[in-house]
């Protein structure tokens, strides 16, 4: 009965949902140049610009500057005086698009494949460009993402999208750029409790179940670097074959690992596997930041606004986590946790300027940043000429939940639709109640 009920509820649940935002499409190419001028600036690299415009043709931007824009014949001009102007934020370590209802709608969750050690398993092509949560994280500027399987010890490949798209084919910015490994732990993390013994069942510790783990990973890529040193394989093996990017440098392993000793671990194994490591979580990283430097080794930290892992910890230890990587010299981005907290990226990367870093330097945090852990800084990331036109206008502060207002948004010069089913309820009722809706 119980199981009915759960699939009724799912059911109603996207239903309902399937009959808001039925007006929002992706945006078209850009059919003509445009300009925008009279704003600040946010370059992305630290760079501000006052009273700056911004040019963009075919989906490239083609100039950027102070004062007034040269020529602006045949060219659709925004004017943004007193506004900002920023680069798309980059959102990577999520399950957007792949998860709908997180609770009682399994139909509309795919974020995980059954096995262990699935590097073949892609989340690209389980992306849904329909979902309703993506226009709300688009509303806050988050203009990438990096939609990631979750689950197992390998947990699959992941890739770069764009967020207004017909199919994922459409998404796809950069394909299969990452293969996801949860290092072992031979403790217990954070707050909770050891599980209790099974009578009768012999007992295996943690340190013999994570060196157990560990053996395993070693020998699955063993096996890979072996395979990927043969031209032509007799027999395609596709759980080696997605690996292969590993060894050629066109994919990065991403590691969650919290604690020290894992963090240390995973960057010696990369070091003897030779390929690319990212620090996924990191929560003990300002312990081993000698480490993670000299081994150029980035981080991509798990949200701000949270409690400490351990309850001996500093309580503000996430806050001020970004500006220890900072000045440690450690390169370091930020995400998300889950399906829709990605909308308050920019308002995770704000904390972070209460607790030491610059303004410029916590928008670097989720631009530049992000992008060049993910590879793709040659096409965007900052407001530089020819790359990507991937940038919106705020009335204000875009770290600031209180005065963020995205007035336009653009993902290679489209003009992409910032209508969402929040903003559609909203309207609703307050039309309903008299309430003057902005």
């Amino acid at each position: 009965m119980k199981k009915i009920f759960l699939i009724f509820g799912g059911l109603l649940l996207s239903t309902i949902l399937a009959n808001g935002q039925a007006n929002i499409s992706p945006a078209k190419a850009q059919m003509k140049p445009i300009i925008i001028k009279g704003a600040t600036i946010h370059v992305g690299n630290g760079t501000v610009i006052n009273n700056g415009y911004i040019a963009f043709d075919k989906g490239k931007i083609t100039a950027i500057g102070e004062g007034s824009a040269p020529n602006t014949a045949g060219a659709d001009v925004v004017d943004a005086t007193g506004q900002q102007i920023y680069p798309g934020f980059i959102c990577p370590i999520t399950t957007l698009g792949l998860v709908e209802i997180e609770e009682g709608a399994r139909g509309t969750v795919d974020e995980e494949e059954t096995g262990d050690l699935n590097p073949h398993v892609r989340s690209l092509i389980a992306f849904n460009t329909d979902s309703k949560v993506i226009p709300t994280v688009r509303s806050n500027g988050i203009l990438l993402a990096q939609p990631t399987p979750v689950g197992g010890t390998i947990s699959g490949t992941s890739s770069v999208v764009q967020l207004d798209a017909w199919n994922w084919q459409d998404a796809a910015y950069k394909a299969d750029i990452a293969i996801h490994l949860t290092w072992p732990v031979a403790r217990v993390q954070g707050r909770r409790r050891p599980a209790a013994p099974t009578p009768g069942v012999p007992q295996e510790s943690p340190a013999d179940r994570a060196q157990k783990a560990i053996d395993a990973i070693t020998n699955l890529f063993n096996e890979a670097k072996a395979y990927a040193d043969i031209a032509k394989p007799e027999v395609t093996n596709i759980r080696l074959e997605a690996m292969k990017g590993l060894f050629n440098g066109t994919k990065k392993l991403f590691v969650n690992a919290e604690g020290a000793k894992e963090i240390i671990q995973a960057v010696d194994f990369g070091k003897k596997m030779g390929v690319q490591v990212v620090i996924v979580g990191g929560n003990e990283s300002y312990l081993v930041t000698d480490v993670l430097k000299d081994n150029n080794v980035p981080v991509i930290l798990k949200e701000t606004q949270r409690l400490p892992d351990k309850e001996e910890d500093d309580v503000y230890l996430p806050y001020k986590l970004p500006k220890i990587l900072q000045d440690a010299g450690v390169t370091y981005g930020l995400t998300g946790i889950g399906f829709w907290r990605q909308r308050n990226l920019p308002f995770e990367a704000g904390q972070s300027v209460g607790y030491g870093l610059t303004k410029e330097q916590a928008i670097s945090m989720i631009t530049i940043n992000n992008a060049k852990i993910l590879g793709i800084d040659k096409t965007t990331g900052t407001l530089e000429v020819g790359k990507d036109a991937n940038l919106f206008v705020s009335k204000g502060d875009a770290l600031d939940m209180i005065s963020i207002d995205v007035d336009y948004a653009f993902i290679q010069g489209r003009n992409i639709n910032l209508d969402n089913l929040h903003k559609q309820l909203y309207k609703k009722f307050a039309d309903k109640y008299g309430v003057k809706a902005d």
